[in-house]
Formats: structure tokens, sequence, C-alpha cells
């Protein structure tokens, strides 16, 4: 999927008084995604949510800096440090950091979240594609260039998740082009502590069921009784 829809939303006083409530009624965890467009956003942004019933916060670094010519903030150890720091000396839940992949080293922004308190990183965000109207020669979309989701994006997903797991020692959270219990294990044999299914729950609302079922038959296939003894067991050639 290739989209450039941007991080447009209600904002935290709508998502307090009308999403929140209701996530409640569930047994389960709920982790607040926050983006801004300064360091000073971020941490205002973060006030907020640390007084809120929530368990805890993933920062979204891939936003576009408006104050350093709109150059996404996790594209540098200093930028990820900065921020990251700054927002952990305001919140006191957990915190995750979400990594762009539109870098040279996935490991240096890493360490940025590391070293700044993070309680965990998580890679990758959407690759940066285009697509070009033949008949038009034009772009695809309005903003010419935009977010790539998927499958398509998993072998990348996979070697960077791989490399940060082995520069860091804070869990990482796996995510990119998830689609089955397959995809589930090979991540986690990368080094990945969790998972995330984003993009497939478009294509199969129950992808996320249908995937745990798939981890279970491959944990009974292979006599392994606590999945966690697979994370970063990738034997390498």
């Amino acid at each position: 999927m290739l989209n450039s829809i941007g991080l447009q939303n209600p904002g935290v006083e709508y998502f307090m008084q009308n999403d929140l409530p209701w996530l409640r009624k569930f047994d389960t965890k709920i982790i607040v995604n926050a983006c801004g467009s300064s360091v000073e956003e971020y941490v205002e942004l973060a006030k907020v949510l640390n007084t809120l019933d929530i368990d805890g916060v993933e920062l979204n670094l891939s936003c576009p800096n408006v104050k350093s010519g709109c150059m996404a903030f996790g594209t540098s150890y200093e930028g990820v440090k900065e921020v990251t720091s700054r927002v952990r000396k305001v919140l006191d839940k957990p915190l995750i950091v979400k990594l762009t992949p539109n870098v040279t080293d996935i490991t240096e922004p890493a360490k940025g979240a590391e070293d700044a308190g993070a309680d965990g990183v998580s890679l990758i965000n959407t690759l940066l594609g285009m697509s070009i109207d033949i008949e038009k020669k034009k772009p695809v979309l309005a903003n010419n260039m935009g977010g790539l989701s998927g499958p398509a994006i998993k072998p990348v997903a996979v070697r960077m998740v791989y490399q940060v797991s082995k520069a860091i020692k804070i869990p990482v959270l796996g995510l990119g082009g998830i689609v089955n219990g397959r995809d589930v294990i090979e991540f986690m044999l990368a080094g990945a502590t969790a998972v995330s299914i984003g993009t497939g729950n478009f294509i199969e609302p129950e992808i996320s069921i249908k995937a745990i079922g798939e981890v279970e038959d491959y944990m009974k296939r292979h006599n392994i009784e606590d999945i966690n003894t697979i994370i970063g067991k990738v034997e390498m050639n």
C-alpha cells in the first residue's frame, strides 16, 4: 500500500473525551502513538498523555520537523536522542520510539533512543515511495510521494530488526509487512520481542487472530513451550 494520508487526527482532547473511555471497556493494553512538528509539541503532548489512563506511548519520529527544514526527527542519532530525552523527562509511562527506515544506518537512531532512556523501539515505519500515472504523466499521489507499507517491505524490516536487536539492549518491536504467523516467527527469530500488524488488517480484519493460531501450530511442530525462547535465535550462514 502506498499512501500519503499523513498524521491528521482530531487531537488529544478528542481522544481523551471520546476514544479512551470506549477503549477502556476492553481488557487490553492501550499504547498511544504521539506525533508533532517540533520538539516542544512532542513535550506538551507527552505531558497530557502522562495524565491519562493509558499503558504506554509510542513516539512517531518520522514526523517532519518544521523548525529544521521539515526533515524527519528520526533520521539521526542526535535528533532521536533530543526528542526522546525531552519527552522522557515529562513522561513516567513506558516509552517506545518508532523509527523511520529512510536512513543510511538504522542502528544509529536506535542507539539515540536507547541512550535517551526509551524503554523500547519499534521498526520499521513506512518506506518512502512513488508511483506515476503514465497516461497523465503525473504522480498518482497528490503529495507526489508517500509511505509504502505491506508485504513488499518485509525483507527490509526483518533486516533492520536484526541489525537493531544486535546493536541495542532494549526490546525491539517488529513491524512491516506481517500478514501471517510465519511472518511473526520470522521477526522474532530476527530479534523482535513483540510484533505489530498494520496494513494486513485492511486485507483481513481477523488477521491477528489467525496469526496467533499459526504461531501456536509452529510451536507444536517444533516442541516449543515458551515462544520467547526463539527471540533472536536465527542461525546466520
